[in-house]
């Protein structure tokens, strides 16, 4: 008796996980089921649930209506030449704002904090004047740079960093080390947990960033992949198995980057819970 009132509990906590699980994964299933059946099977009913052998005419549909490899391209590379420099920049940010005392240091914080709280879309229009006098409008500068800072990113560096003991700074200055060196050779490698959380989360969110490069870049051949798949979307009709196949395309290096770093995910997310 004892066990079945142990074992109901199980039983019903890893139900509700299976569904969970199954919500999950489904929509990922149906994307590429899609991206292996032509456009008109796929909203056919009752759905087809099992995958097709249009895979590579699909394929070859798609590199006709976009430059899917170009666009593959450039937000690798513009994803990749951020996350580095983001994450250099934050991590000094960071690492300031938890091991220095500067006259100002909370209201140059608070006011970090506030900019979070500025609607993305509110700062378009200064953005492209900005870029557009410097001339950089349709380069990857003017999409790789008005994103560097990320307040969150340096916000969950900086709690991060908080952890350190600053007896260990302090031993490293006494032995005459200088901040470059304790910064680069002893607080870097402590901060890699945390690092590859923020490095996932800053690679996610360029790799998905669509209405800033809609607006800046204006030849084809820049287009990053979410602005060259939103042109498969036509007025008139719409190919679902291009657009299956092409998000599925997307979602492979995003899925890769996260699997590299995952081990260390949690850990750096959960050093972010330091009290102040």
């Amino acid at each position: 008796m004892n066990l079945n009132k142990r074992l109901l509990p199980q039983l019903c906590l890893y139900f509700i996980l299976a569904i969970g699980v199954f919500v999950s994964l489904f929509p990922f299933y149906w994307m590429l089921v899609g991206a292996t059946n032509p456009s008109g099977q796929i909203l056919s009913f009752p759905p087809k649930l099992v995958p097709g052998d249009y895979l590579m005419e699909n394929l070859r549909n798609l590199s006709q209506s976009i430059d899917i490899f170009s666009a593959l391209i450039n937000s690798t590379l513009i994803s990749v030449i951020f996350v580095i420099f983001s994450l250099l920049i934050c991590a000094s940010a960071g690492y300031a704002f938890a091991k220095f005392e500067f006259k100002g240091k909370e209201v140059i914080f608070a006011m970090l904090l506030l900019a979070m709280m500025i609607p993305y879309q509110a700062t378009i229009i200064p953005l492209f004047q900005l870029f557009g006098n410097l001339d950089w409008i349709n380069t990857y500068r003017a999409v790789i740079l008005p994103q560097l800072s990320y307040p969150f990113a340096i916000f969950l560096i900086r709690q991060n960093m908080k952890g350190i003991p600053n007896s260990l700074l302090e031993a490293a200055r006494i032995d005459g080390a200088g901040e470059i060196f304790i910064f680069s050779k002893i607080v870097m490698p402590i901060m890699k947990p945390a690092l590859a959380a923020v490095g996932i989360f800053l690679f996610t969110f360029q790799w998905n960033n669509f209405m800033w490069p809609l607006i800046v870049m204006s030849t084809q051949d820049m287009y990053t992949l979410p602005v060259a798949l939103s042109t498969l979307a036509g007025l008139n009709s719409v190919d679902y198995g291009q657009l299956m196949l092409g998000t599925a395309i997307s979602v492979i290096p995003v899925l890769i980057v996260f699997l590299i770093l995952q081990k260390h995910f949690v850990s750096g997310i959960l050093g972010g819970s330091v009290k102040e």
